[in-house]
């Protein structure tokens, strides 16, 4: 993945990722993004979320991190085909700032987003605490999961592989088939870090974890329903997203994604997920909806 300023195969998996956040600017408050085209449906919804982020990150002063986005994907980006991010500076207050974000693809607005900025302040402190799992480097990673299990990777899969930015690890191995699937819970986990070092801009590392949040949360949804890897009997689309950022972190040290989903109905199933580091300070929380639409033969 690439950025609007570098080729497409430059670099490795997590300097393309930076590339690919890495927006040029056209106007005072317009920005272009580079979208990779890859053999997809449709543009993954966590790189637009995160460069309409870094769009928002770019038009304030740097000095207040973000502590919330929401948004909504509203239609299918084209692989390809460069996303125009247009920001409307909302407000600039003494301790928050506000940034409205529109993307635009051909002419058709596909996604917005409203970002939040905080200035940092004292205040008391408390969680819930992290729950106990196995470190990363007990478990596969999920590459070598899924080459176990089909002996060999499709060369489709392959070069997705050798493009995934992130490290993935799930904390109970994957399951196959739909008898595996006897008595499971909504719920998923797995650890997660950058595939490479990521710089030191801090609005890298959040957007970084924007485009990463995407990426499992809606597995909890399937997961009493059907296999997370193997035929998908249902077409899967994000509706919303929403973050709130608690603390600072690196994208590119390892952190837990905790998801369950506490509701499915009506074609349509909610996931919540936390983020956590190695430390058990809880970074991130996130809520998802996912359209969920079975398949016709």
């Amino acid at each position: 993945m690439t950025g609007a300023s570098g080729p497409a195969d430059s670099g490795g998996p997590a300097e393309r990722l930076v590339d690919l956040l890495d927006l040029e600017r056209i106007e005072e408050n317009i920005f272009r993004g580079h979208s990779p085209d890859e053999p997809l449906q449709r543009v993954f919804g966590g790189q637009v979320a995160g460069q309409a982020l870094v769009a928002a990150g770019r038009t304030t002063d740097g000095e207040r991190p973000v502590h919330s986005l929401h948004a909504y994907f509203l239609r299918p980006g084209v692989p390809g085909v460069p996303i125009v991010y247009q920001v409307e500076r909302v407000r600039d207050g003494r301790s928050f700032t506000t940034r409205r974000v529109v993307a635009v693809q051909r002419g058709r607005t596909i996604f917005n987003l409203t970002a939040s900025f905080h200035r940092g302040e004292p205040g008391f402190e408390h969680q819930l605490p992290m729950p106990g799992v196995p470190g990363p480097e007990s478990l596969p990673k999920l590459v070598d999961e899924i080459r176990e299990h089909l002996g060999s990777m499709p060369e489709p899969l392959e070069r997705m592989a050798r493009r995934q930015p992130f490290d993935i690890r799930y904390v109970d191995r994957l399951r196959w088939s739909a008898r595996d699937l006897e008595g499971v819970e909504p719920r998923s986990a797995v650890w997660m870090r950058a595939v490479g070092p990521l710089g030191d801009d801090p609005l890298v590392h959040t957007c970084a974890v924007t485009y990463a949040s995407d990426m499992t949360l809606l597995d909890a949804v399937r997961l009493p329903v059907e296999p997370l890897w193997g035929p998908r009997g249902f077409d899967m689309a994000s509706l919303d997203h929403a973050m709130w950022f608690h603390r600072p972190f690196r994208a590119d040290e390892w952190f837990l994604y905790q998801q369950e989903s506490p509701v499915a109905t009506g074609a349509r199933g909610l996931a919540r997920g936390q983020i956590y580091d190695r430390r058990g300070r809880l970074l991130v929380s996130v809520m998802q909806e996912g359209l969920f639409r079975r398949k016709r033969d």
